[in-house]
């Protein structure tokens, strides 16, 4: 009997096996790509991890593990072969530099002599009484670790005149025939919110501090369409750093209509205007940008009509910023509540009365503006958060989600400051890389306890609850020096500077290079996760930035990048 009831068994199982066979397979859902057996840092609210993303057009339709797989077919699998998937970095903090037809690299000299030889090359190749310019020298990358002088550019361009600006931006250095063009000699008075360096004889050495405008503004500009090409050839560069979105703060709005917020012959800057028309026509191939707006003034703020938040996924209005309430360190004239070490009476310099300041600030808060303003010295961040706590509550935008931060914040204003912060909800954009790259000038000019918490993030987070979002300010453009930074206080020298207490996670530190760019600018529904729903820019690291050691966290480099689920990096 038993026997029989088996063979029963057997041939109802048969028959069902039979229809199985007999019913159509379930049909994967069609998607455009999928990226799976990888770690996937979601970045998500819990941090967790997964293996498999699957993106259909711009957006992510799921995450999780490699069982995805067996519902959706892409038409195209990239296998990742266990290497890190995370968000892409949102930079917070970004200077464009294009390179014009008359600038030479000074950036990737590592002596005076090489930028010597550049400078003759470049006087051969555009004949004597060409103006020769270019960037981002920077003394403790040059051999003879000095500041450039007028008499080395002399010995390289006697018939040229040349001004190179430093690393950062905040000065310069120009040759003799180039201040001389500018009418600048040893009786030159110093200029309002800068300072002209001279020699132990009473010379210009060709050093001028925060007023770079004193001789840039006799070059002439390049037109508009010479400066394109090269303005699209940075932001394709930056997509080889993992950088899907960035905040530019050099934005404008100069090359709008005259009497609608714009002026007459604008500077061939990357604007609102030509920043739209230029992602109209490839933004698919660029990462995402939110400009700052320089402040115009209250009538022209007013005639534009726009504010912050006025575009759409590639180019949006950002905070009214820079607009710099201090210089820095590269000048160095950040402004202090105390004395430069060894500089008896020197504190830096502000550049706005409160009055002055309080104008500005109330005006474009009026008028729907976020503020995003430089403020490195704690002298100038104790007079901007004053600034703005008195515009929030006189305005009423302190009773809305208006998002207000501080551009750079290096040193640390008292705790009444901080406690103004976290009653008025004032963010930090904080650039932790600048505590690598100035390691040297920290060292020289500040006092011990400046010198520790320069750049601060752990005491602002942890001690205040301030919300901080980080970015780079081209000193140097890398998210990966910024990580660094951040979790370790270390310079080139290796040392560690600062309290610990100033360090982050990685965890936390990778969750302010993205998640919490994109809380700045009110995208945090659409980016810097990945979860389903959100924009799928994303970037593929060869290692895993969570475990990896130092070395690897601080010269890795990026394999892929993704603007909305489109490969536009691939190394």
């Amino acid at each position: 009997m038993r026997t029989g009831l088996n063979r029963g068994y057997r041939l109802i199982g048969l028959g069902l096996l039979l229809g199985a066979s007999a019913l159509p397979a379930i049909a994967k859902e069609k998607v455009d790509l999928i990226l799976h057996h990888g770690k996937v840092l979601t970045v998500d609210p819990a941090f967790s991890t997964k293996s498999v993303v699957v993106v259909q057009g711009e957006k992510i339709v799921a995450v999780g593990g490699e069982e995805l797989r067996a519902k959706y077919e892409g038409a195209q699998e990239i296998d990742l072969a266990g290497r890190t998937l995370m968000p892409g970095f949102i930079d917070t903090h970004l200077h464009p530099q294009p390179v014009a037809p008359s600038d030479i690299d000074s950036g990737a000299a590592r002596s005076v002599g090489e930028i010597q030889e550049m400078i003759r090359k470049k006087a051969a190749e555009l004949g004597p009484g060409k103006w020769i310019t270019g960037c981002c020298w920077q003394e403790s990358n040059l051999a003879e670790n000095r500041n450039l002088n007028r008499a080395d550019l002399d010995a390289a361009a006697p018939n040229n005149p040349v001004i190179l600006v430093r690393n950062g931006g905040h000065s310069s250095v120009s040759n003799s025939m180039a201040l001389k063009i500018a009418g600048l000699d040893r009786n030159a008075p110093e200029p309002k919110n800068g300072l002209i360096e001279r020699d132990a004889n009473g010379e210009l050495n060709g050093i001028i501090r925060e007023r770079n405008d004193l001789v840039r503004k006799f070059v002439p500009p390049a037109t508009w369409v010479e400066m394109r090409p090269a303005y699209i050839t940075w932001l394709k560069h930056i997509l080889s750093l993992g950088i899907t979105s960035f905040h530019n703060a050099s934005g404008s709005i100069d090359d709008e209509p005259v009497g609608k917020g714009g002026i007459a012959n604008p500077p061939p800057t990357l604007t609102f205007k030509r920043s739209r028309e230029l992602y109209a026509e490839m933004g698919a191939d660029l990462p995402r940008m939110t400009l700052y707006i320089n402040h115009p003034g209250a009538e022209r703020l007013q005639a534009f009509g726009q504010h912050t938040g006025y575009g759409d996924t590639r180019v949006r209005l950002g905070g009214i910023g820079e607009m710099a309430v201090d210089g820095g360190f590269t000048g160095p004239t950040a402004w202090l509540l105390a004395d430069y070490k060894g500089q008896p009476g020197f504190r830096g310099k502000g550049r706005f009365t409160d009055a002055e300041l309080q104008e500005a600030v109330d005006s474009a808060a009026k008028l729907g503006w976020q503020m995003a303003l430089h403020a490195i010295g704690d002298a100038a961040i104790v007079q901007t958060v004053d600034a703005y706590a008195k515009a929030l509550a006189s305005t009423g935008v302190g009773k809305k989600d208006h998002r207000w931060f501080l551009d750079h914040f290096t040193i640390m204003p008292p705790d009444a400051t901080m406690e103004t912060m976290k009653r008025n909800r004032i963010m930090i954009a904080q650039q932790p890389n600048f505590l690598y790259n100035l390691e040297d000038r920290y060292e020289q000019t500040l006092d011990d306890w400046r010198l520790a918490h320069n750049n601060p993030i752990g005491t602002p987070v942890n001690k205040f609850g301030l919300f901080v979002a980080l970015g780079s300010d081209n000193l140097p453009i890398n998210p990966m020096v910024g990580l660094y930074a951040a979790v370790t206080r270390k310079g080139p020298s290796g040392r560690a500077h600062g309290f610990e207490d100033e360090a982050v996670s990685r965890q936390e530190a990778i969750r302010m290079y993205t998640a919490n760019g994109a809380f700045l600018s009110w995208e945090e529904k659409i980016k810097g996760t990945l979860e389903p729903g959100k924009l799928a820019d994303m970037v593929v690291l060869p290692f895993d930035p969570l475990t990896a050691d130092e070395k690897t966290l601080l010269d890795g480099k990026v394999d892929m990048t993704f603007v909305g689920g489109k490969l536009v990096f691939q190394r």
